[in-house]
């Protein structure tokens, strides 16, 4: 009898984890955390720098801008 019951309740399986194997993987996530920050703090530099160099290009362009008026200024004064 204890037999048929057995077999009409659903089977599932029950995963032990020793403590061993808990700290393990709660230390693999704490490295994947720090793993993740560093790959975020390194696109987040790349990043900012590709702005800084347009940012610089820009001045550039603007500072030859103003040179360019600036002679013009000179030229119409002589």
């Amino acid at each position: 009898m204890l037999s048929q019951i057995a077999r009409n309740l659903p089977r599932t399986s029950i995963r032990s984890f020793s403590a061993a194997r808990v700290a393990r993987t709660e230390g693999g996530s704490e490295a994947f955390n720090e793993r993740e920050k560093a790959h975020e703090n390194l696109y987040i530099k790349k990043h900012e720098a590709e702005q800084l160099k347009q940012l610089r290009e820009k001045l550039q362009e603007h500072k030859e801008t103003i040179e360019k008026l600036e002679n013009q200024i000179k030229e119409i004064k002589k």
